[in-house]
């Protein structure tokens, strides 16, 4: 979302030991919240089947590929929904259509070469009615999730093409994307340009930094900032959070003359947490548990289940994050959102509550309910997580579920070790 603007738009590893007696009976109970289909180990239709995904598709998806977003008069795609629906693709097993999705981003977002021109972040209906690109400027949270999402392919596929417009793509973003800010050293912006908001003032983005995907990115480009730009990440997380709520956006400020730098909170953005920070929330509950990462998050991103916890039984839609302040009644996409993020913080109580919700609202609404583009997405994002279909390794690696029901030929040991 480069212009700025809110988007029209762990639990624990497969293999772990199952908890016994009432602790299991009540986990139990809290999954069956969110169906789960019975899978044989040789099944692999029954292992990559993915109805939400599938509604998804019918709903927002164009034959040629494009993700379309109704909510808006542009009847915009962004670089955002389409890497979105990439990774969707890879989790359903969905091949085609990751095609088609990556087919029409590089015609229609890069100009037909991605290993040259980023994707641009905004195409829809011009003012003048003609249909292309609207903003130009490249969204880096996209571009991660492309690139994520093609050497997840490339390496479950063994598709070295894949692979390697994925290993161009994420050396653009490290040229164009990640700024050496004075006194915080290696940091990603939200964009290739505009987000330097004012005199030594950069305008950051929480959200855009999903932690598995930065390790992921530390494997394909071992010689990049990415270990610097993780760094930088941590430590916007760990002095931005005072309440332990998470802003939208937030700014790195540093004095005139120079001296040490400082977050502060966005001059134009205010503290307020919405539609982009839900995300925040939504990575840190898949960072795998063994992360050295993950405890920070758990404790500086706490506020969202100690709120929930206490007796909330529906997300707010805003949180003024210096005063944890919280007004509105957050849509059904922010309850799916935080589902992994309760499982890993235990909150059972918390946990059972929004999947209750997340159940009546988005898995089972009538076929006739309204279909939120954005609603859609957090739930696929959250329910897909909670029903393991994917999980995230430590190296950042994809552990997708119908992996071992649908053997691929032809994997050779490169593209299976991460």
């Amino acid at each position: 979302m480069p212009t700025a603007c809110p988007p029209a738009t762990p639990p624990a590893p497969l293999n772990v030991r199952r908890p016994r007696h009432r602790r299991a009976a009540a986990l139990a109970a809290a999954w069956a919240l969110v169906s789960v289909p019975a899978l044989a180990a040789d099944d692999c239709a029954a292992a990559a089947a993915w109805p939400l995904w599938q509604q998804f598709a019918q709903r927002f998806m164009q034959a040629d590929g494009r993700v379309i977003d109704y909510s808006v008069a542009q009847q915009h795609s962004t670089s955002e929904g389409q890497s979105y629906a990439m990774f969707f693709a890879l989790v359903a097993r969905d091949r085609e259509r990751f095609d088609k999705l990556w087919n029409w981003s590089v015609a229609n977002l890069s100009g037909g070469d991605v290993a040259a021109q980023l994707p641009a972040w905004q195409w829809g209906r011009k003012d003048d009615g003609s249909w292309g690109v609207v903003d130009a400027n490249a969204a880096s949270d996209a571009n991660l999730w492309f690139a994520y999402a093609l050497a997840e392919a490339g390496r479950v596929w063994a598709e070295p093409r894949y692979t390697a417009q994925a290993q161009a793509l994420v050396a653009l973003i490290a040229k164009h994307e990640v700024a050496e800010l004075p006194g915080l050293g290696a940091t990603l912006l939200p964009a290739t340009q505009g987000f330097m908001i004012g005199p030594r003032t950069w305008r950051l983005n929480p959200s855009y930094l999903p932690v598995p995907l930065a390790r992921a990115m530390q494997q394909l480009d071992p010689k990049g900032p990415w270990k610097a730009v993780l760094d930088s990440h941590a430590r916007m997380l760990g002095e931005t959070t005072p309440k332990g709520f998470v802003a939208d956006w937030v700014a790195w400020h540093v004095p005139e003359g120079g001296g040490t730098g400082a977050f502060i909170t966005d001059p134009q953005k205010s503290d307020v947490g919405s539609y982009d920070a839900i995300r925040a929330y939504l990575w840190a509950g898949m960072t795998p548990r063994s992360d050295p990462l993950a405890p920070l998050l758990q404790k500086r991103l706490g506020g969202m289940a100690s709120l929930l916890q206490g007796g909330a039984s529906v997300p707010p839609e805003q949180v003024h994050v210096s005063i944890g302040h919280v007004d509105g009644q957050a849509p059904v996409g922010f309850s799916a959102a935080l589902l992994p993020y309760l499982q890993a913080a235990g909150a059972q109580g918390a946990l059972k509550t929004q999947q209750e919700r997340v159940r009546r609202e988005l898995l089972e609404a009538p076929k006739d309910a309204p279909a939120r583009y954005y609603d859609q997405v957090l739930g696929l994002f959250g329910t897909g997580f909670m029903e393991q279909r994917y999980q995230f390794l430590p190296t950042g690696r994809l552990q997708l579920r119908w992996e071992k029901a649908c053997p691929q030929k032809g994997r050779s040991a490169t593209t299976t070790t991460r």
